[in-house]
């Protein structure tokens, strides 16, 4: 038999869904799996996209443009205006889902032996679309003492060879929740201009900020227009993950026409998944609000509950719906496979992702999870008593083999 690619060998696999089959086996089991794991909404998606799928009535589903539809971009145009991103139908080109925006942005911008500095905990995908490019991630560590703030920016300088291409933050942070300030954008700005770098800016969460301080989008950071590529995605703003539809959004001229090459390659994104997303940015704004007010209290609810189960500590996230906390553990990764194959409470489990996933350097979130607060409060309340219980459970069983 052939070998497989050392490229796929070297992939890792996802700590957010590596976990999938302990928790199918626990509910084949009949057992109740709170899944705190996965960015998945439970949010209805807005009327007006569902309205917008069932009146899709078309003898042919043709490809669309391989930027993506013109009516759907011009939209676009005029929904970042409103968070003054300047941008024209042009610099708008339309991907399959945040995760091809990300793909096509490396392989359109980086070499093989190519280096991106990357804060982490990152999202871990990063490192897979890098291994997929051929791109090499250097990362500097952020330390939930400090509520995950961005590292010193001497750490980023660093760490800057003849192949440092570029820097990646996401902001919003996944897994973190982190928010970065004005005066941390600026020095992340002052470092790419100095050294001429690409600065990848995932900014799929930005309707979620819960601070009174202006969102910085890498689109307003003066100096660098043509140095910034931004990612975006409707999944998680419209509870719309399934329909596959993001965007990459820069000023680069160069960088659109090489990413064009890939988009063309693949053909087109998803028809039907557009349709919904331009309907989509007629969205109410009192839905946002409710939405907005909803995470904002669950984040509020989860983190007191957190850090009142004793040996835990959550930072208080400032955007998305995640927090990395940490746990009175030996290894999360350990604890969390436990708790989907080995443990029950009145005939409920919980699924967490362990931190571990979201790290580079192998010593790092062993005893850290990412928690995701999409499930309602009452669902949350009941996690929350779950995993008080299967901390103590777990730490007992140490405590009596040790």
């Amino acid at each position: 038999m052939p070998n497989i690619s050392q490229r796929g060998v070297n992939m890792p696999a996802s700590p957010i869904r590596k976990l999938v089959p302990l928790a199918n086996q626990a509910k084949a089991k009949g057992l109740k799996v709170y899944h705190l794991n996965i960015g998945q909404p439970d949010i209805p998606t807005p009327e007006v996209a569902m309205e917008a799928m069932r009146a899709v009535d078309r003898k042919v589903l043709e490809y669309s443009p391989s930027e993506g539809n013109r009516s759907f971009r011009e939209k676009l145009v005029k929904y970042y205006n409103k968070f003054n991103i300047q941008v024209s139908v042009d610099d708008i080109i339309i991907t399959t889902g945040g995760s091809e925006a990300v793909s096509f942005s490396f392989m359109a911008c980086l070499d093989p032996g190519d280096e991106i500095i990357v804060p982490e905990p990152a999202y871990a995908n990063y490192m897979a679309f890098a291994i997929s490019s051929g791109a090499v991630i250097k990362t500097v560590p952020s330390s939930i003492e400090e509520g995950f703030a961005l590292p010193p920016i001497e750490k980023f300088e660093a760490l800057i060879t003849p192949r440092t291409k570029a820097i990646l933050i996401c902001n919003p942070n996944n897994p973190t929740g982190y928010l970065y300030t004005r005066k941390e954008m600026e020095q992340i700005r002052d470092l790419v201009k100095k050294y001429d770098l690409f600065l990848f800016s995932d900014e799929v969460y930005r309707e979620f900020c819960y601070t009174g301080a202006p969102y910085i989008s890498a689109l307003h950071l003066e100096g660098i227009e043509n140095n910034v590529v931004l990612v975006d995605s409707v999944s998680k703003r419209y509870s719309e993950c399934g329909i596959r539809i993001g965007a990459i959004i820069t000023k680069n001229q160069q960088v659109k026409e090489n990413v064009m090459k890939w988009c063309q390659a693949r053909l087109s994104p998803p028809l039907i998944g557009q349709i919904i997303a331009e309907a989509s940015l007629d969205t109410p704004e009192d839905y946002m609000l409710n939405v907005y007010n909803e995470y904002l209290e669950r984040r509020n609810f989860l983190v007191d509950g957190l850090n009142r189960i004793p040996g835990c500590y959550s930072p208080i996230p400032m955007g998305a719906f995640y927090t990395v906390a940490r746990l009175p553990i030996d290894d999360a990764d350990k604890f969390c496979a436990w708790c989907l194959s080995e443990f029950e409470y009145e005939g409920q489990t919980v699924m967490m992702a362990p931190a571990s996933g979201f790290y580079t350097h192998p010593d790092l979130g062993k005893d850290e999870v990412r928690i995701a607060y999409v499930l309602n409060k009452e669902e949350l309340g009941k996690a929350l008593k779950v995993l008080a219980k299967a901390l103590e459970t777990y730490n007992e069983l140490r405590a009596l083999h040790s």
